[in-house]
C-alpha cells in the first residue's frame, strides 16, 4: 500500500511544472506525514527532487544554454512555507519593491509580514525573514494590494512621487486596482491617497 502512495505522490511531482517547490502538506491528502516524508527523502536521492532545507524540496530546472539548474526562487519557497503552515503573507522593505519592479537592487535577504510568528530560513547564501504582524495588516487584502501598500511604506511618504505613481498606474490590472481601493480603506492616509491617485479614474 505504501508503495501505492509513493507512486502518487511521484506522480503528482512529475506533472508539476519545473522550478515547482513542495512541502510535506502538498500530499497530505495521499498519504501520511511519516510516507510522505521518506517518499520525498527517497527522491532527493535519485535527484528527482532538491532538498532546499528540511521539509522544502525543489523541483529543480535544468537550462541547457547555461549547462546547469536555475537557481531556485526565493519567493517560491516562501509561499510553500506559507502554505505549510496555513499563513497569511505579504512582501515587506526591499523585497515588495523589488518583486513590482520599483527597486532593481540585489539582496539576499528576504522580507514578509506574516500573521505567524517570527520565524527565519537560511539556505547557500539566501535569508528569509517573517516577521509577525497583526491580522488586520494582512488579512482580507489581496496579495498585489499587500504588495503595494508595503511597498510604498519601504518607500516613505516623501519618496512616493509622480514617476512611482505613474509606474504603478500601469502596471497594475484595472481588477488590481479596484481591489485595492477597496481593500485599503483602513491604510494609513497618506498611503491610501497615494492609493487613490494610483487607481485614478477607476470606477469603485
Amino acid at each position: 500500500m505504501a508503495e501505492g502512495y509513493a507512486k502518487q505522490i511521484q506522480d503528482r511531482i512529475h506533472k508539476a511544472p519545473e522550478s515547482s517547490v513542495f512541502v510535506n502538506s502538498d500530499f497530505a491528502d495521499i498519504a501520511n506525514t511519516d510516507t510522505v516524508r521518506r517518499t520525498l527523502n527517497r527522491l532527493a536521492q535519485k535527484d528527482t527532487l532538491r532538498r532546499v532545507f528540511n521539509g522544502v524540496y525543489e523541483k529543480p530546472k535544468y537550462s541547457k544554454l547555461l549547462d546547469e539548474y536555475v537557481a531556485i526562487n526565493p519567493d517560491t519557497v516562501v509561499k510553500a512555507l506559507a502554505r505549510s503552515y496555513h499563513w497569511t503573507i505579504a512582501p515587506c522593505g526591499n523585497t515588495a519593491l523589488n518583486l513590482l519592479g520599483l527597486s532593481t537592487q540585489v539582496s539576499t535577504s528576504w522580507s514578509y509580514i506574516s500573521d505567524g510568528p517570527y520565524k527565519s530560513y537560511k539556505w547557500n547564501n539566501t535569508e528569509i525573514e517573517f516577521k509577525h504582524r497583526t491580522n488586520k495588516e494582512i488579512t482580507g487584502l489581496s496579495y498585489m494590494t499587500s504588495l503595494v501598500i508595503q511597498a510604498l511604506k519601504a518607500l516613505g511618504k516623501n519618496n512616493v512621487k509622480s514617476d512611482t505613481i505613474d509606474y504603478l498606474r500601469k502596471k497594475l490590472s484595472k481588477e488590481e486596482k479596484q481591489a485595492c481601493l477597496q481593500e485599503a480603506k483602513e491604510s494609513t492616509d497618506w498611503i491610501y491617497d497615494a492609493i487613490r491617485k494610483i487607481c485614478e479614474g477607476e470606477v469603485l
